[in-house]
């Protein structure tokens, strides 16, 4: 009896100990929170806490869909929360209750322009860039460089980071036709560093020596994460740990 007691109380055990290291937190999230934010801290937040964090690189769009749905613990994207319902309503999709809504400011992002990293150009202007990404330049040579076309990589799945660059870099006009399809950050990353004559944007986090970023006018946004009602104890975990000692890890 005492052996068979000593048994469920070790399996007992070992179930509360299993439990505790599934504990999982699912966050979707745009780029900018990803790049900049989430895989920087990822590693030491989940050994501080115990949690798993599991970052689901979605665009801002389908986070905020599949929070609404109860598929995640947060979404996160480089946009105000204004701006962000302003987007789903652009994209056809109707948050039903925004007040419903709590957000917490995680971080800061630029906005960078990406060359490849033997591109010799240092530094373009607004008007240089408006006259880039929508077709009125065509050549690296009408702005200092090699007498090769303009090829602009486009990222479908950051619709944050491409709205305000076209806000603000664009005055709203229409991107040229004939571009390069990329989906997240780092596939547009990829595709310009595998074409000498290509240009795109991203979030700052994502340059490395595989690319390299010419001096522009700045374009800075917040980084919001969202939860529908109040946070989880996992979630607040997160963001306190990331105003907290999470801060050495995080890119700006």
């Amino acid at each position: 009896m005492k052996l068979l007691k000593l048994l469920v109380f070790f399996l007992a055990s070992a179930l509360a100990v299993a439990g505790v290291s599934a504990a999982e937190l699912k966050i979707g999230a745009g780029a900018a929170p990803t790049e900049n934010v989430l895989k920087p801290v990822r590693e030491a937040f989940e050994k501080a806490s115990g949690i798993r964090l599991t970052i689901i690189s979605s665009g801002p769009k389908n986070a905020l869909v599949d929070l609404e749905k109860g598929n995640l613990d947060a979404a996160a994207a480089g946009l105000t929360f204004e701006d962000w319902i302003a987007l789903m309503k652009k994209e056809g999709v109707e948050v039903k209750d925004p007040a419903a809504y709590q957000q917490s400011i995680i971080g800061k992002d630029r906005i960078v322009v990406l060359l490849h990293k033997d591109n010799p150009v240092s530094n373009l202007s607004k008007d240089q860039l408006k006259g880039m990404f929508t077709g009125k330049i065509t050549s690296w040579k009408e702005v200092g460089g090699k007498d090769l076309p303009v090829i602009v990589v486009w990222g479908k799945l950051i619709p944050g980071t491409n709205s305000l660059f076209v806000k603000n870099m664009l005055d709203g006009e229409p991107l040229v036709k004939d571009m390069l399809d990329a989906t997240t950050a780092e596939d547009v990353r990829q595709n310009v560093a595998s074409n000498p004559e290509a240009i795109g944007i991203g979030p700052s986090a994502v340059i490395d020596n595989t690319v390299k970023s010419p001096a522009t006018p700045e374009i800075a946004r917040p980084i919001t994460l969202l939860t529908k009602g109040a946070p989880s104890a996992g979630v607040q975990k997160l963001v306190d740990f990331i105003k907290g000692e999470g801060q050495k890890y995080i890119k700006e």
